[in-house]
């Protein structure tokens, strides 16, 4: 799964000025974890990388403190598994338990043979926030 998001920054608040901020998004599955691990390159439009500081300007505010106080959910740069090159990888603990605690709590969500497309909205649902991204409500109606 790839997504593209382009996050404009302004420099003050009386500024004309603003940078274009580009995230690209890779959803890699984690064989040795056995969940899914997002990927992410951030740059600027002359394709220099953002700084983790940089990064965190464009977070909404809630993942910012959620990053900041959690022991289990931040971010570090790693080599991308099928690009060999560094990407940012969010870092989830405990990915496999809350996904576990959501599906055993709502039945319905395996009923009707398509687990894995409901394991992954939902899983993108909550992961997805952190950085603002959202799931269409079309493909929550369709599933």
């Amino acid at each position: 799964m790839k997504n593209h998001l382009i996050m404009p920054h302004w420099y003050g608040p009386d500024s004309d000025y603003h940078e274009i901020n580009h995230y690209d998004f890779h959803v890699v599955y984690s064989a040795s974890y056995k969940v899914p691990v997002m990927y992410l390159r951030a740059y600027h439009s002359d394709g220099q990388p953002l700084l983790f500081s940089e990064i965190e300007k464009d977070l909404p505010g809630l993942s910012v403190k959620l990053v900041s106080e959690s022991k289990c959910s931040f971010i570090t740069q790693e080599k991308h598994p099928y690009l060999n090159r560094p990407w940012c990888k969010l870092h989830l603990c405990g990915t496999s338990e809350w996904m576990k605690l959501l599906f055993s709590t709502h039945k319905s969500l395996t009923t009707n043979g398509s687990t894995i497309e409901h394991y992954l909205i939902s899983w993108f649902s909550v992961v997805g926030q952190m950085f603002g991204l959202k799931i269409p409500l079309e493909m929550l109606n369709c599933s």
